[in-house]
C-alpha cells in the first residue's frame, strides 16, 4: 500500500468538507440549476485537453457505455448536485453537518441498488444494518421527536433533499462500474462532468434560469472558481489516486474527515453544535455504514476467489 494514500484519502475528504460548509452556502441566492451547471461547466472545460488525447477512444465506445455515462450524468451530477446543493442553500435554518452525514447513506443505496439492478445477492445482514443505519440517521436529524411534516420544516427538505443527494451517488455509483469498463478514469472523469454540463444546460434554460447569471457578483464567481479548481475535478483526481492505493474499508474509515470537519466548521463558523442525541445518531449511523462497507468488500473477495477457482479447473 501506498504510505501516502490515506493523506490523499483523508486531503480530498477535506475538502468536501469546506466545500459543504464554507463554499457552497456562499451561492444560495443563485438558482440551484445555474450553480451546477456553472460548477460543471468549468471542470468540463479544464479537463477538456483530456478529451481531446483520448479523442480515438471514443469511437469504440458502444450505445450501453453512452446510456451508462449519461446515467452517472444525470444521477450523479445533475440530480445529486442539485440536491446536495439545495439542502445546503439552508444555512441559515439548519446545522449543515447533519445534511453532510446524511451522505454516509451513500454506501447503503450503492450496495441495495447493486442487487436490484445488478442482481448481487445481499446478505440478511445488510438488511439489519440498512435498518439500523436509517434509525441512526433519523435520531441526528429530528432527535427523539417526531418530525414537523409541513412545507416550512426547513430541517425536513434539507434532510429529505440530502437523502435524495445520497441515493444518486449512490446509483450512479453503480452505473460508472458499467461506465468505466472501457475507459481510463481519466477520460471518464471528463465525461462525467461533459454530459452532466449538457444536461444542466436543458435544465437551465427550461426552467427560464439562465437570465439569472447576470445577478452573479464578483464574489461568488470566485467562489465558483475556488469550487472548481479545489472541491471539483480536483478533489475527486486526489481521492481516486488514494482509492487505488488502499482498501475500500479503509477509506471509509479515512473518509470521516469529511463530516468532521464539517463538524468543526459548522461549530467555528456558524456556532452550531450537535445535542448528545444527536451525536447518538451519528455513531450508530457511521458504526452501521461502516458494517454496510465491510459487507460488500467480504462480498467483493468471494467473487475474486470463486472466480480464480474457476480459472484454475
Amino acid at each position: 500500500m501506498n504510505k501516502l494514500a490515506p493523506i490523499f484519502i483523508i486531503f480530498a475528504a477535506m475538502l468536501w468538507g469546506i466545500d459543504g460548509i464554507v463554499l457552497r452556502p456562499e451561492l444560495y441566492s443563485l438558482p440551484v440549476g445555474l450553480v451546477v451547471l456553472i460548477e460543471s461547466s468549468i471542470v468540463a472545460i479544464y479537463l477538456s485537453p483530456i478529451l481531446f488525447k483520448n479523442i480515438a477512444s471514443l469511437k469504440s465506445l458502444e450505445s450501453k457505455d453512452w446510456l451508462a455515462f449519461a446515467g452517472v450524468a444525470l444521477f450523479g451530477g445533475a440530480i445529486g448536485g442539485m440536491c446536495i446543493t439545495k439542502a445546503l442553500f439552508y444555512v441559515n435554518f439548519v446545522n449543515l453537518s447533519i445534511v453532510i452525514l446524511i451522505q454516509k447513506l451513500q454506501p447503503l443505496f450503492a450496495l441495495g441498488l447493486a442487487g436490484i439492478i445488478l442482481k448481487e445477492r445481499l446478505p440478511r445482514r445488510f438488511f439489519n444494518w440498512a435498518a439500523l443505519a436509517i434509525f441512526g440517521t433519523y435520531l441526528m436529524t429530528f432527535g427523539f421527536k417526531l418530525p414537523n411534516i409541513s412545507t416550512d420544516n426547513k430541517n425536513l427538505l434539507a434532510a429529505m433533499y440530502a437523502v435524495i443527494a445520497a441515493f444518486s451517488f449512490g446509483f450512479s455509483t453503480v452505473l460508472s462500474k458499467r461506465a468505466l469498463q472501457n475507459v481510463s478514469f481519466e477520460l471518464g472523469t471528463y465525461l462525467r462532468f461533459g454530459i452532466a454540463s449538457i444536461i444542466m444546460i436543458l435544465v437551465v434554460f427550461s426552467l427560464g434560469e439562465f437570465k439569472e447569471i447576470t445577478s452573479i457578483n464578483n464574489s461568488q464567481w470566485f467562489v465558483f472558481l475556488i469550487i472548481a479548481f479545489t472541491t471539483g475535478g480536483p478533489a475527486i483526481f486526489i481521492y481516486y489516486y488514494g482509492l487505488k492505493n488502499i482498501t475500500a474499508s479503509s477509506s471509509t474509515i479515512l473518509e470521516l474527515a469529511f463530516p468532521l470537519t464539517a463538524i468543526i466548521l459548522e461549530y467555528f463558523l456558524h456556532d452550531n453544535i450537535l445535542s448528545f442525541v444527536q451525536w447518538i445518531g451519528v455513531v450508530i449511523l457511521i458504526y452501521s455504514i461502516t458494517n454496510v462497507v465491510k459487507l460488500s468488500n467480504k462480498r467483493r473477495a468471494e467473487l475474486r476467489n470463486s472466480k480464480l477457482k474457476l480459472g484454475d479447473i
